[in-house]
This record gives C-alpha cells, sequence and structure tokens, in this order.
C-alpha cells in the first residue's frame, strides 16, 4: 500500500510539474517560431524586402536609406508603436519613403505581427 502512495504521489508531481512547464515551453517554440517566419519575411526581396533600405544583423547587400534595425526594444518599447510604424509610416512622417505595409495590403496583419515579433529580437 505504501508503495502504491508514493507512485500515485510521484505521478501527480510530475504531471504537475509538466502541466506548468509545457504551456510555457511551447509559448517560447511558438514565439520562436513566428519570429523566425519574420525573419524570413524581413529579408524576402518579393514581400518585406527590409533589406533594401535597412542594415539588419544577419542580412546581405542592405540598403541605407532607412535607419539600421538595432535596438528596437529599445527604440520602441511600446510593441504597437512598432507595429503601426510598418503597418503605416506616413501617420507619423508623411515625407516618409516606407511604403505603408499594411495600408496598401503589401503584408497581412500576420506577416506584420511576425516582423515585430523578429524585429524585437533585434
Amino acid at each position: 500500500m505504501r508503495k502504491f502512495s508514493l507512485g500515485v504521489l510521484l505521478a501527480c508531481v510530475a504531471a504537475t510539474v509538466i502541466a506548468v512547464l509545457l504551456p510555457a515551453s511551447v509559448t517560447q517554440v511558438q514565439a520562436a517560431t513566428a519570429a523566425e517566419e519574420g525573419k524570413a519575411l524581413a529579408f524576402d526581396r518579393k514581400k518585406g524586402n527590409c533589406l533594401a533600405c535597412h542594415m539588419i544583423e544577419g542580412g546581405d547587400l542592405a540598403g541605407n536609406i532607412g535607419p539600421p534595425l538595432l535596438a528596437m526594444q529599445q527604440r520602441f518599447p511600446d510593441r504597437t508603436q512598432l507595429r503601426a510604424q510598418i503597418w503605416d509610416s506616413t501617420v507619423k512622417n508623411p515625407q516618409t519613403m516606407m511604403p505603408p505595409f499594411g495600408r496598401h495590403r503589401i503584408l497581412t496583419e500576420d506577416e506584420i505581427d511576425k516582423i515585430v515579433d523578429f524585429l524585437y529580437t533585434l
């Protein structure tokens, strides 16, 4: 009887640990995947094409029209501001050369979110 109780107790503890840790690790994997997809979009010359104007670490043939994309969390502590900048940068600067990726439907809502996830890793 004692061995059975100890086994049940250990099983309950293991199940609790898995229940607590697994969702966190799944969320981390999803965030990493979204950031990787965002990087692919940002570097894709036919989609985001961020490298045409911005220097991004790891990117080839970067442009210099826009600012280098560095320390993005410090520059944009509020994710919604960074997202809004990508969605339509003409709101803050009507003379900008940056295309309004969201307003002109160059990128989808989901694609913009993934690029923001990627930029927050820089």
